[in-house]
């Protein structure tokens, strides 16, 4: 049985991010009922060590955070502080990594204490290396801040711990703000808007390339202590869920099959669902959206080749399910693409 977390389950340690957001909106005299209305913490200094959030007081933070402050460098701001952070050995870890590489691998593999919001994942091939980003717990009106801090925590920390700016690639999955100009100061200026995903894109020769600040045996050592930290490593619903899909994604999921894999009935599946805002559907385009991209982009199918790729029975019915998926016709994200 495949084990989650839920939107309302309190795991988050208040000291940990949810800290970071306070001090920085305190630091910037907002502060008092505005700040804490609905997050259920206590008006404390730091919160207590005992202390546990739920995502979704966590996201009712952020967005006290976001609407008290109003302001068009807040998220990136906040992304400067988030990584590698103070939470345990996973935080240590990023700290000795030798390369981006083992970054990213710690990263992902300990999302859920990291950055319990988003999801980040990560592929290589041979001409480009992937970091994207999945919600983790349903928070759609968000997700423009989210992956703002996100992107801007993962660019923050490999120039800092690799004594460098590294040449991302930025590809976001919103329209354009009217002004770019903190994105640029934060990301740099290779942005590309109206994406269908959030990603970070770089040469895959980057990768390996040692960091001044790196010590194998210290982030070995860290490794091992990051067992002990192996509850709290849960993933998300929608996490789990995005993984399972992906694994299974060429055998036609269904709900009934999904349900079972993670121990429970159909419709209890849905309800829990639903306390993400979402659905089981639409969980599935996601994935197979993502799925198609990658073979568009990576692997330079055509629609017949994805369309059998994804089982669907012809070219005609993938099209009109990808423009369902994506609001575009597979040629037009295939020029998009190649252009970028």
């Amino acid at each position: 049985m495949i084990a989650y977390r839920q939107v309302g389950e309190s795991f988050i340690v208040a000291r940990h991010q949810p800290a970071l957001l306070l001090d920085y909106a305190r630091s910037q005299d907002l502060g008092g009922e505005q700040l804490l209305r609905g997050t259920g913490l206590p008006d404390d200094d730091p919160p207590a060590a005992h202390v546990l959030l739920a995502p979704q007081q966590y996201l009712q933070l952020l967005a006290n955070v976001m609407r008290g402050l109003a302001s068009s460098d807040t998220s990136f701001m906040l992304g400067q502080q988030m990584l590698p952070g103070h939470y345990g050995a996973l935080s240590h870890a990023l700290l000795q990594a030798q390369n981006l590489r083992q970054a990213l691998d710690i990263l992902c593999a300990g999302h859920a204490r990291l950055c319990p919001l988003l999801t980040p994942r990560w592929r290589e091939q041979s001409s480009m290396a992937v970091l994207y980003w999945t919600d983790s717990f349903g928070a759609p009106s968000q997700l423009p801040a989210l992956v703002e801090m996100h992107m801007t925590a993962v660019t923050a920390m490999c120039r800092w711990l690799g004594g460098e700016r590294l040449p991302w690639r930025y590809c976001i999955n919103r329209s354009a703000p009217a002004h770019v100009e903190q994105h640029q100061a934060h990301l740099g200026s290779d942005l590309r808007f109206n994406c269908q995903f959030d990603a970070m894109l770089i040469d895959p020769l980057w990768l390996d390339r040692p960091w001044p600040r790196g010590n194998a045996l210290a982030a070995a050592t860290a490794l091992q202590d990051v067992a002990g930290e192996a509850p709290a490593l849960v993933p998300s619903l929608l996490t789990a869920l995005y993984d399972y899909l992906l694994d299974n994604i060429r055998l036609g999921p269904t709900l009934e099959g999904s349900a079972a894999a993670f121990g429970v009935s159909p419709a209890t599946f849905k309800r829990h669902l639903a306390r993400h805002g979402s659905h089981f559907q639409a969980e599935l385009d996601q994935v197979r959206a993502h799925v198609a991209i990658h073979l568009f982009q990576v692997r330079g199918y055509d629609n017949e080749a994805v369309a059998q790729y994804l089982g669907f029975h012809d070219a005609t019915n993938f099209r009109r399910s990808f423009k369902r998926w994506t609001g575009l016709v597979p040629s037009l994200l295939r020029d998009a693409l190649l252009r970028g």
